[in-house]
């Protein structure tokens, strides 16, 4: 199914690449968003989706320094983000606390909680432990792994143990395994690293050629699914993950970020540098409560729709864990597209 986007636009002043669910607001529908100019000071967007989810409303815009390169959501607390970020000639990591708003739109700096500091290579991402309460985070550069013991009331963070990648792997993202505390996945440039953080060694790899990003099936256990650069999206079994179980065909140009849906099993958001948002059902399960009836019957039609009003690459994606038939979208000239796909789950 093809379409333009009939979701709700909101626009970033300056070009970004992105956006975060708010995971631990349980009131509202709301994201997170992070420019990326050289030369402008950069903001941090706190949207929300109005009650009646006809409008995006702006809760708070804050000042950041430097490019923003990545941003994710504390799960326990709404208040509290991580940032990756370039100055142009370094890199640095932090996590961050908003301010009581007050019904303020243009509110107080941002507070910084902790400095990710020891890195002395390019930082690529900061991973939080998927749901619930953990002191843990994780930062990946391009050669090392830190783990790091996050004390948000004494606004500390410490290095707890660090591991390097080795002189032949540069590491450029992960993912937090969401069954499994000790467990992360690390992109490499043409592998996926299995790491156990208890002993901070490799348990296993998958060969993939250039690795955009990946994500954890949170319905289950032992899949993965890689965005890849040269063989659009594949999903793998982990327990015999020589071959993948399914292969779907991406997008015309690079495929650069993929997540799937934390409720609903099989359903997979993929957005890329055709500047295109497609939907898909690949379901690894013989039947699932969470799933419409109606996509169980459409097995053979992958791709359930293409979201294609946008003009430049959709480097940001993030499923609504609140309300998990919602997505936000960010393409790289700052546009915010939040979709319902309700609509899809329903139809018969």
């Amino acid at each position: 199914m093809q379409g333009g986007s009939s979701g709700i636009g909101y626009g970033l002043k300056y070009q970004a690449r992105c956006i975060s669910d708010v995971k631990a607001d349980a009131d509202h529908t709301s994201f997170i968003a992070g420019t990326l100019s050289l030369k402008e000071e950069n903001e941090v967007h706190l949207i929300r989706l109005s009650s009646a989810g006809t409008e995006i409303i702006c809760e708070g815009l804050f000042s950041h320094p430097s490019e923003i390169w990545h941003l994710a959501s504390c799960p326990f607390d709404q208040r509290v983000f991580s940032s990756v970020f370039s100055t142009g000639e370094s890199y640095g990591a932090a996590v961050w606390q908003i301010p009581e708003l007050y019904g303020q739109l243009n509110s107080p700096q941002l507070e910084r909680i902790a400095s990710l500091d020891g890195h002395v290579g390019k930082i690529n991402c900061v991973l939080w432990w998927p749901s619930g309460r953990n002191d843990k985070l994780i930062s990946i550069d391009e050669e090392n792994l830190f783990v790091w013991s996050l004390d948000c009331g004494k606004k500390s963070a410490q290095v707890q143990t660090k591991e390097s990648a080795g002189m032949l792997h540069y590491l450029s993202g992960g993912a937090w395994d969401p069954h499994d505390l000790n467990a992360i996945a690390a992109t490499c440039d043409s592998s996926v690293q299995f790491w156990d953080l208890r002993t901070m060694k490799k348990t296993n790899a998958i060969e993939c050629a250039h690795v955009r990003n990946i994500d954890y099936d949170l319905k289950n256990n032992h899949i993965l699914v890689t965005a890849e650069d040269e063989s659009g999206i594949r999903i793998w079994d982990l327990r015999m993950a020589k071959v993948p179980i399914k292969e779907l065909p991406g997008h015309t140009h690079w495929t650069w970020a993929i997540t799937c849906n934390p409720e609903y099993d099989g359903l997979i958001l993929s957005g890329g540098t055709d500047s295109v948002v497609n939907l898909w059902f690949a379901s690894t399960s013989t039947g699932d409560e969470s799933t419409s009836e109606s996509l169980l019957e459409r097995q053979a039609e992958p791709l359930l729709n293409s979201y294609s009003d946008y003009e430049d690459s959709v480097y940001g994606l993030a499923w609504s864990t609140r309300e998990p038939w919602i997505f936000a979208s960010l393409s790289y000239d700052g546009r915010v597209v939040v979709e319902s796909i309700r609509p899809l789950l329903s139809k018969k």
